[in-house]
């Protein structure tokens, strides 16, 4: 296993910002990560964990540790029944080849994710979800390394207290574990109506009569180009909000105001309003500062187009998170992971 010294994190996270990492290494094994780990305490040095780098911030002094580029392969069925299928994967495949795969044999439950850029470790930490999935959803367990333990442990679905874009791997035992594969349990049926809203607007529009796994992965791949840019032209991190969740009361007084505010009732009677109309609705769309800009396409998405730093990017966000508190009464919060020294 090689570690390289005083790497630029710019070419391994999709916003293109950032400094360097005093260390980086690649893991390709669950033994690569107990090593480093081990290695690491050894010399006091903090570890980060990256994946694809598209959900991940870099601020612009030196990380003075080790970023740990997980690797780690595998794409197995590991026992299934008439109706499911359960799956283990190594979490360093990229996410969108394991949902082909899974399409490729038939298996429903995450077709709907298809394109969300990163690797299937990086899955469990905020609960990726797109089109009415979310990893919560198949996820029947994963194995992790717990550097508190200095162990591998298994951890279920349960345990991973998922919540909407949320866990316990970037709450309340964030940095605590390096996920080493995930278990996922997928379906044998083809996929049936309701559909999430945009996706049946798509079906609907494009005539679609016969609604399969292939058809379902064709259509978000069309509508999430026609969304998000390509960060290789435009260096972005995707979403960078979460959309906003809300009390009930709250989305009353909104709609007294706003009839045609959009909103999704939750499970735990919240209520979810896409950030992207907030920031919409506020005049944001298309709005450039610090060499920053709001996707004229998506208004989620921040890219850079000229920044330099990490302050650069935290000025559009402070603006844009205060103009839509002044308007809706709404705090928006960033969606990507951020590593510091901190």
């Amino acid at each position: 296993m090689d570690v390289m010294t005083n790497i630029s994190l710019k070419q391994y996270t999709t916003m293109k910002l950032g400094g360097e990492t005093r260390y980086m290494a690649t893991a390709d094994s669950a033994s690569d990560v107990v090593s480093l780990y081990r290695n690491a305490r050894k010399e006091n040095l903090p570890i980060f964990v990256l994946g694809g780098g598209s959900n991940v911030i870099t601020h612009d002094e030196v990380f003075e540790g080790i970023v740990l580029l997980n690797k780690i392969k595998g794409f197995e069925v590991i026992s299934e029944t008439d109706e499911t299928t359960d799956v283990k994967i190594g979490a360093g495949e990229v996410w969108d080849e394991v949902v082909e795969k899974a399409i490729e044999l038939g298996l429903q439950g995450v077709e709907a994710m298809s394109g969300i850029p990163g690797t299937a470790g990086a899955a469990p930490v905020q609960n990726v979800g797109a089109y009415g999935q979310e990893i919560a959803d198949t996820l029947i367990s994963l194995e992790a390394y717990d550097s508190k333990t200095d162990t591998i442990v298994t951890i279920s679905a349960d345990e991973c207290d998922f919540s909407y874009r949320n866990s316990i791997f970037r709450d309340k035992e964030k940095g605590r574990y390096c996920i080493l594969n995930i278990t996922l349990r997928l379906n044998k049926a083809e996929p049936k109506p309701p559909y999430y809203a945009s996706l049946q607007k798509y079906i609907d529009e494009n005539d679609i009569r016969e609604v399969n796994l292939s058809v379902i992965r064709v259509a978000v791949l069309n509508i999430r180009s026609e969304k998000l840019p390509d960060p290789a032209e435009l260096p972005s991190a995707g979403s960078f909000f979460k959309n906003a969740l809300v009390e009930k009361w709250k989305l009353e007084e909104l709609q007294k105001e706003y009839s045609d505010i959009p909103n999704y009732a939750m499970s735990d009677g919240r209520y979810k309003i896409p950030t992207g109309w907030l920031i919409d609705k506020a005049g944001l769309r298309g709005y450039r500062s610090h060499g920053m800009r709001v996707y004229e396409k998506n208004a989620l998405v921040l890219v850079n187009d000229s920044a330099t730093g990490y302050d650069d990017l935290a000025a559009i966000r402070e603006e844009i998170v205060q103009i839509v508190f002044d308007k809706f009464g709404i705090k928006i919060e960033q969606e990507p992971l951020e590593l510091s020294q901190q």
